[in-house]
């Protein structure tokens, strides 16, 4: 398979030459990236994700999406894991269901941290891996993606529908190649509750 030949309907911002990409892992990553260095676009990979739980299971992610991007000669970066402060954040939420408000307020948290790391960086533009799940919102990752822009000025979120033109599918061909651990449920410990919910139907 060759993603040059792959991903109508993606439309990069003119005259771009890097971004800022947030990561929530390496099998939602790998083909973004694929194709962002197949059309000279340099990628930063900002992995930030202090949803994720357990710890044991955020340093696995983390280091998968390491190992990707070391693996390809990638820019990486290691955002800080404060569990304890998301869970604060998004206090009062708990019970929301899937794409319910307590994502909606989840995704703003991350992709705030993404902007101001552009920001930090020089970086102009910014985007993000979680527009390429099936199991999320791409309306609020972009309602996210604009507040988050609107927070931090000088910056533009690139917001995209990470799976069209075959690139869902390019993910799921990539994860078997490169071996990459692929999770269960999104992260938080809230989002486990379908892995129970599988078990018990």
């Amino acid at each position: 398979m060759d993603c040059r030949r792959l991903a109508r309907g993606i439309n990069a911002p003119e005259g771009i030459k890097e971004v800022l990409l947030h990561a929530c892992c390496a099998p939602c990553s790998s083909a973004i990236v694929e194709w962002l260095v197949n059309h000279d676009i340099a990628p930063t990979i900002f992995y930030f994700n202090p949803n994720i739980y357990p710890q044991e299971e955020y340093i696995i992610r983390k280091e998968e999406s390491k190992r990707h991007a070391d693996m390809l000669g990638v820019k990486w970066i290691d955002g800080d894991y404060d569990y304890e402060q998301w869970k604060r954040q998004i206090s009062g939420l708990e019970n929301e269901p899937e794409r319910g408000h307590r994502c909606e307020l989840c995704f703003q948290i991350r992709l705030t941290e993404a902007a101001k790391k552009a920001k930090e960086l020089g970086l102009e533009y910014f985007t993000t891996t979680l527009a390429s799940s099936r199991w999320k919102s791409i309306d609020q990752i972009n309602q996210a993606g604009m507040a988050a822009q609107a927070a931090v000025p000088g910056t533009v979120f690139w917001a995209q529908n990470w799976r069209k033109g075959g690139l869902y599918e390019r993910r799921n061909f990539l994860l078997k190649e490169f071996k990459f651990y692929n999770q269960q449920y999104c992260g938080c410990e809230f989002s486990m509750r379908h892995l129970s919910d599988k078990k018990e139907s």
